[in-house]
């Protein structure tokens, strides 16, 4: 049985520069992706923190923000549930042009909108230690005042999450039906091919529409809807190359032997033929961050308040042809560099692997 001499396998893979860059890439997405709420600014569950008066600012736009005690005592969040989900804020943020401190109150300026102040005063006791931060949003701010770039980080989780769980389910379901399929033809594969190529027949948008429908909108069902839609690629590849190898001396020998099909399948095919699934798995991996991206632009995706860079650029969209095009070419530019380094992988897994004639 044939086997994967790894070392050679990544000398080839690592002298490809377009594939290492996209390695790369990855590797540092998903640090972004478990860090991004030790690193963004905001790190309110979502970064969510809404500051309607500095609305669709442009990017390096600078502020005061006081902070001020929310009415409610918030309890410290720990190291795993911030991890995870976030801390919740401890404080309100009123952005300020200038303040003071008198005796025990704080008098300042807060800013209405540009050129507009309203005085205030409240007392000392209620603000943060120190009562006023000065912040800066590299990229912006979007139109609910929100900083663009702590929701670009927390987007990276969601995008990486959809990819992975997308392809799992494609993987699963297109390499069962496919090595049955390839495995026992005759009537078995003409049930399949059928099946296969009634789905191949609807698209792939339609059928993702269909299934969100079906399933309801909200996160999880995003990934099942796209991993769903899929696995026919997964499967036709799967068939094409069971078909191929099935017939070698060594799948006849384990016949004589008297293996059962299942070992037949899972010992002795399918790990001879990891390559060009690897490669469709790398190509699936961009596609399905795509189609969560469209999705969540057409309203049936991930839904709000969650960032997402589809429903980032729906939110902004309209700001590239006025004073604040950064707020939707952000998001935009990073799904065009998340999906380049999959295909760069992608294309570096399939000449590494030498599997470019089997596909």
């Amino acid at each position: 049985m044939a086997t994967l001499n790894r070392s050679p396998f990544l000398k080839r893979l690592f002298k490809n520069k377009g594939a290492f860059f996209g390695l790369i890439l990855i590797i540092v997405s998903l640090l972004l992706a478990l860090l991004c709420y030790f690193i963004a600014p905001d790190t309110s569950p979502n970064a969510n923190r809404m500051i309607p008066e500095i609305g669709s600012k442009k990017p390096g736009f600078t502020t005061l923000l006081l902070r001020t005690k929310r009415d409610k005592t918030v309890a410290k969040t720990g190291f795993f549930k911030q991890l995870l989900n976030g801390a919740e804020e401890s404080y309100q943020y009123v952005p300020v042009t200038a303040y003071t401190v008198v005796k025990d109150s704080i008098v300042f300026q807060k800013y209405v909108d540009e050129g507009i102040t309203e005085r205030r005063s409240i007392p000392l006791s209620l603000a943060g230690d120190p009562p006023v931060v000065k912040t800066k949003y590299y990229l912006g701010t979007d139109k609910f005042g929100r900083d663009i770039l702590s929701r670009l980080l927390i987007g990276v989780r969601v995008s990486l999450s959809v990819g992975l769980i997308a392809v799992l389910i494609s993987l699963t379901i297109g390499i069962l039906l496919g090595a049955i399929a390839g495995y026992f033809k005759g009537w078995v594969d003409d049930v399949i091919m059928w099946f296969i190529n009634v789905i191949w027949s609807i698209p792939t948008l339609l059928l993702v529409f269909a299934i969100t429908l079906a399933l309801g909108k909200g996160f999880w069902q995003v990934f099942i809807a796209v991993g769903l839609t899929m696995w026919v690629n997964v499967a036709r590849l799967v068939r094409g190359q069971v078909l191929a190898v099935r017939e070698l001396e060594y799948i006849e020998a384990t016949r004589a032997l008297g293996y059962s099909h299942t070992r037949a399948i899972f010992r002795h095919i399918l790990p001879n033929i990891l390559g060009p699934v690897m490669v469709i798995a790398a190509s699936n991996f961009a596609s399905a961050i795509v189609i969560e991206a469209g999705l969540s632009f057409l309203g049936v995706g991930v839904q709000p308040p969650q960032p997402s860079w589809g429903l980032m650029i729906k939110e902004n969209y309209n700001f590239i042809i006025t004073h604040n095009p950064m707020l939707a070419l952000a998001p935009g530019i990073a799904i065009m560099l998340l999906v380049l380094a999959f295909n760069l992988l992608g294309n570096g897994l399939r000449d590494a692997l030498n599997v470019r004639g089997k596909i």
